[in-house]
């Protein structure tokens, strides 16, 4: 069966890439590499002793996209193609809609319009806003805090609307926590093109001397020691639970699906800081400031549909993320010009 997956030189993209051919597709990626390196596409054919054909596209770019369709006979499409930092959209909000939502609109039109209505696509736990309680079930009403989670909950709110009025569409919406870690054989991480956004690749940046320090948003919320919870998950398992996603996507009837990826257990900031410092043997220097606008208190999941339906658990540790973080980060400075 042939996949495309938007966004497949990112880092969740990637590993996806790596699991989906360990597992017996054919690849295709698309991706406009604002925030991803080509480079990444010869390591994952290191990995799998498979070279994946790549195409450089935006999403809006709808006749570029057609040639994509036209050229190859997809199967199912998996969406991670996106912005996806939440300070970042607060302030800059326009550019998110266009970006995640505009791109989103004219995928699923050529989808329609070529008769491939099989998607999984990459949600995220900020559709559920500040839940009122943890952990955070399906069901949960869902009401995002900032442009970013309002982008995603857009996405799923037109993919509803899609699949009500065209029985034909299987979609699945991966609503995933906070991803982590990285490939155990070090040739594939987090790898931003700018400063990092999420807290492990910028952890691993100050462990290695390429950032001076952390900045730690808020020690004021109330949780364990003041800073943020967020349930981390490996980014392998992760990728894993595309792989079952897609499986159980292509032998149920049609429909929409919507899973957590998470845990189930919720680390804060400053807990994941000494994990890393504790795999690294490194020091990882921070310091307090102002919470971040759009972030919440406490946000970790319940899985437990995405067990019962899909056989997926994560199983990877906090401990291996952090040393596959570092293994990754320490294999990739030669890449990079330190202080």
């Amino acid at each position: 069966m042939q996949i495309l997956v938007t966004g497949g030189a990112g880092y969740i993209g990637s590993h996806t890439c790596v699991e989906l051919i360990k597992a017996g597709y054919q690849v295709v990626v698309v991706d406009n590499l604002c925030n991803s390196k080509i480079s990444v596409l010869d390591r994952v054919a290191t990995i799998t002793g498979t070279s994946l054909p790549f195409i450089q596209i935006d999403l809006r770019d709808r006749e570029s996209l057609e040639q994509v369709f036209s050229e190859y006979q997809f199967d199912a499409v998996i969406h991670f193609a996106g912005l996806k930092a939440v300070g970042e959209s607060v302030a800059e909000p326009l550019r998110y809609y266009d970006n995640n939502v505009e791109g989103s609109l004219v995928l699923f039109q050529v989808m329609a319009a070529h008769g491939v209505k099989n998607l999984v696509f990459s949600s995220s736990a900020t559709v559920y806003g500040d839940p009122a309680t943890v952990p955070i079930l399906e069901d949960f009403p869902l009401a995002a805090t900032n442009p970013y989670g309002r982008s995603k909950l857009m996405i799923e709110e037109m993919l509803r609307d899609v699949a009500t009025s065209d029985p034909a569409w299987c979609i699945a919406l991966l609503r995933y926590f906070n991803p982590a870690g990285a490939h155990e054989s070090g040739l594939i991480g987090e790898d931003p093109n700018d400063i990092p956004n999420n807290l492990f690749p910028y952890v691993a940046q100050v462990a290695s001397g390429r950032r001076e320090l952390l900045s730690v948003y808020g020690d004021d919320y109330p949780t364990i020691d003041g800073t943020g919870v967020r349930d981390y998950i490996h980014v392998v398992d992760l990728a894993i639970g595309h792989v079952k996603t897609l499986v159980r996507l292509l032998s149920k009837e049609a429909g929409v699906m919507a899973y957590n990826l998470g845990t189930g257990c919720g680390s804060s900031v400053l807990q994941m800081i000494q994990a890393f410092e504790q795999a690294s043997g490194r020091r990882i220097p921070y310091r307090i400031v102002a919470r971040r606008p759009g972030d919440i208190a406490v946000c970790f999941a319940d899985a437990s549909l995405a067990q019962r339906e899909l056989n997926w658990r994560a199983e990877r540790s906090i401990e291996q993320m952090c040393t596959d973080s570092w293994r990754w980060q320490a294999m990739s400075e030669d890449r990079f010009s330190f202080a």
